[in-house]
């Protein structure tokens, strides 16, 4: 089964005083993978300027705005089109013998190749013992372990906008036990790392027409590293394992390795930023595309 997904990623800079120049930097478009292609991608502003197409240093889709005509307002638009497959995320056959799993994390050639995500960063970092908070338990599996991370984190932080800023870090989480994905996912990442276990910050789109709770930009949820099975997707602001609903644009190691927006702007004075995410599914056209195939 493929779903047909729309995603209308829009924001509006309004500035107190004209802007001479300016660059940005836009990580909105979805990656390829085994699970998800981009059918289509257009990047549109509201001034003259030049559109570029590039790839990050994680080797992901990027659009490089450069804008030399001078404004005081600009908007920002991207419609893709995107065919997700649905996933079942527990379609794996189980390393049910612990020990093996266990050493390889432990060998020291596991952690200088997985090193990046394997360290904290700045707002991965945890002033006191992370384990003191969750600490695996060796007779059970990796991903037994991982399962009840997921759970942990999800109980621990009540889900609320407008408490954190995308700088705060992990001891303000601690401290209010609020706040948006972005925040689930670094706790996430901060306690599985802890534990041996590398894990990715990833950037995406939620589907959130099952219920699902997400920002109003993007979303936000984590990868981790399980010899046995690859990188495992977890989504701890739901307490779900990530499946069709979720559409991955990048990953790093934190929110500053792949936030949507970032850029240099030549202005004074004060400056306002409007966003807004739609992603729809049509079903009309699911269904069209279905009786298409099965009539071949």
């Amino acid at each position: 089964m493929v779903y047909n997904y729309t995603i209308r990623y829009q924001s509006k800079n309004t500035y107190e005083n004209p802007v001479s120049e300016a660059t940005w930097q836009f990580l909105v478009t979805p990656e390829d993978n085994e699970t998800q292609e981009v059918v289509s991608a257009h990047f549109f502003t509201s001034v003259n300027a030049r559109i570029e197409d590039s790839i990050n240093g994680y080797g992901f889709k990027t659009n490089r705005i450069y804008c030399k005509t001078p404004f005081d307002e600009i908007k920002f638009t991207a419609i893709i089109k995107v065919y997700k497959h649905k996933v079942n995320p527990f379609d794996f056959n189980l390393n049910l013998s612990n020990l093996e799993d266990y050493e390889k994390i432990d060998d020291i050639s596991f952690k200088v190749l997985y090193e990046p995500f394997l360290k904290s960063t700045r707002l991965t970092y945890l002033k006191m013992d992370p384990t003191s908070l969750f600490n695996f338990d060796r007779d059970n599996t990796i991903f037994d372990n991982l399962v009840a991370l997921n759970i942990w984190v999800y109980k621990f932080i009540k889900f609320q906008s407008g408490v954190t800023n995308v700088d705060s870090n992990l001891d303000e989480i601690l401290k209010i036990k609020k706040g948006v994905c972005q925040d689930f996912s670094h706790l996430f990442c901060a306690l599985a790392r802890a534990n041996g276990i590398p894990t990715r910050y990833v950037s995406g789109y939620l589907h959130q027409g099952e219920g699902f709770m997400g920002d109003s930009v993007m979303h936000a949820w984590v990868e981790s590293f399980i010899p046995s099975l690859g990188w495992v997707g977890f989504d701890p602001t739901n307490q779900l394992m990530v499946n069709e609903h979720h559409i991955k644009v990048a990953h790093g190691k934190d929110y500053k390795d792949c936030p949507p927006i970032k850029g240099v702007v030549y202005s004074t004075g004060k400056n306002y930023t409007e966003y807004s995410v739609a992603v729809s599914h049509d079903f009309e056209a699911q269904l069209h595309e279905q009786q298409q195939q099965q009539q071949q």
